[in-house]
């Protein structure tokens, strides 16, 4: 097991990685930017190094600040939690090169997952459904007709090296794919550095099912269920449940089953998601995201094992401490994303936390960094907390939701609080009948 590990990231994510090395009884490092002098994971850590000035470039995605930490501490590891570099090879690399493991994947994994078309040609070779598409990036008009024709429109097309919903556009007929196609590879080379994109079949209305997937890197791979990350806006995950409202026995085993085999074919080691489009009993694979996930809580809620713990175990060469018949699901999970945003325009809201009160009892959990008097800096997600609920059933968990929401209390600034307090009260959402393009035309009627 490690003596020490870095945890390179920030907020809630960062405390939640903290915690569970406390209970391994491994010692933690933080590195920060100096507008999170006072944050709280900085606050509970063991150490401490500032690594610059607020700006991500210069702080949190600072490989060798970072590097440079790990060996003026001594850490023998580095926990990379979302975002930053969570899924970047080449610091991957660089930490192996200088013999500190990384808790994820190989960076060669990293790689093969984090280029869209490559990632899509992996997962039709190792088994798992894809969505009708082309084989790899398209260079210009004339091809780009050929291969929506073969599919069928509508079409949608997406930047190869993205993500967040960026250089992605929708074409629902011939006439809209010369601008489509044009508009996606200008957002897709401002972004990413990179205008390679793909096209692919647009489902009308699919939800968007993730399975939660480990590997030990030694050919055993199990999946931890799936979530139904479907209630978005703007492709950015709002809500999250498990298991899904919309699957059954069968189908969660069927799926599941093949994403776990997948991962052991594939020699992966740690936390991974499979992540698809679910329309008419059907699977489609999107992407695969080779970290751990903002959504996890539910996972761990539902099946009682502490997904980080299982990434710091796997990642030291202690293997998967379970095997697939240990995994059982129980009830029912539903996170909040809890932004520092106005509920309607969804504009951040950075400042200062006047009074900060989270909701408890049995089955609620709130994962967040933040505290009253604390200041919320203008620099980075506007992600404050998650809020965590489990149930018996999606009944109980539902109605455990409203009141838990009702406890919560953030004054000081905007939060998407009042948003989740009117969702859990739809009738939509309470029957579990809602897709990928429910909540944008919620709001939109809401205005």
């Amino acid at each position: 097991m490690f003596q020490k590990i870095l945890i390179a990231n920030r907020g809630e994510i960062a405390l939640r990685v903290l915690r569970a090395c406390k209970e391994l009884g491994i010692q933690t490092v933080v590195v920060h930017s100096t507008a999170d002098a006072d944050a709280m994971h900085v606050r509970l850590a063991d150490e401490s190094v500032c690594i610059g000035p607020p700006p991500s470039r210069d702080s949190y995605l600072n490989i060798h600040q970072i590097v440079a930490a790990c060996e003026i501490t001594g850490a023998d590891a580095v926990h990379p939690g979302y975002g930053f570099l969570s899924e970047n090879a080449k610091f991957a690399d660089i930490l192996a090169a200088h013999n500190i493991t990384f808790i994820g994947p190989s960076g060669d994994h990293i790689r093969i997952m984090g280029d869209k078309i490559e990632a899509k040609r992996t997962a039709k070779r190792l088994g798992i459904p894809v969505v009708p598409g082309s084989d790899g990036a398209v260079t210009d008009e004339k091809e780009a007709k050929r291969i929506a024709a073969e599919i069928g429109y509508p079409v949608i097309i997406k930047a190869s090296a993205g993500g967040g919903g960026r250089g992605m556009k929708v074409a629902l007929t011939e006439a809209d794919l010369e601008i489509a196609l044009q508009t996606a590879r200008t957002e897709a080379g401002a972004a990413f550095g990179d205008d390679a994109v793909y096209i692919e079949k647009y489902l009308q209305k699919p939800r968007h099912i993730e399975v939660q997937v480990f590997g030990d890197g030694f050919g055993r791979g199990v999946h931890f269920g799936e979530r139904d990350c479907s209630l978005q806006r703007r492709h950015q995950k709002v809500w999250e449940e498990a298991n899904s409202p919309a699957l059954n026995a069968e189908e969660r085993s069927r799926i599941g089953g093949i994403c776990a085999k997948a991962i052991a074919d594939l020699g992966y080691s740690g936390a991974g998601t499979i992540e698809f489009l679910y329309e008419n009993g059907e699977f489609y694979f999107i992407e695969m995201n080779t970290r751990l996930q903002v959504e996890h809580p539910v996972t761990e809620a539902i099946t009682g094992i502490d997904l980080v713990h299982e990434q710091i175990r796997v990642a030291s060469g202690g293997g998967l401490s379970v095997r697939q018949e240990d995994i059982k699901f129980n009830g029912h999970a539903i996170e909040c994303r809890i932004n520092a945003e106005d509920p309607r325009t969804f504009t951040p809201s950075p400042g200062t936390i006047t009074h900060f009160h989270t909701p408890g009892g049995l089955g609620i959990r709130v994962d967040s960094g933040v505290y009253s008097g604390y200041k919320i800096p203008p620099y980075y997600d506007s992600l404050i907390g998650k809020l965590i609920v489990h149930g018996r059933n999606r009944v109980e968990c539902m109605m455990r939701l409203r009141r838990a929401l009702d406890e919560f209390v953030v004054d000081g600034i905007k939060t998407t609080l009042p948003l989740f307090r009117d969702l859990v009260g739809n009738a939509d959402i309470a029957n579990g009948d809602y897709d990928i393009h429910w909540l944008e035309k919620y709001l939109a009627k809401e205005e």
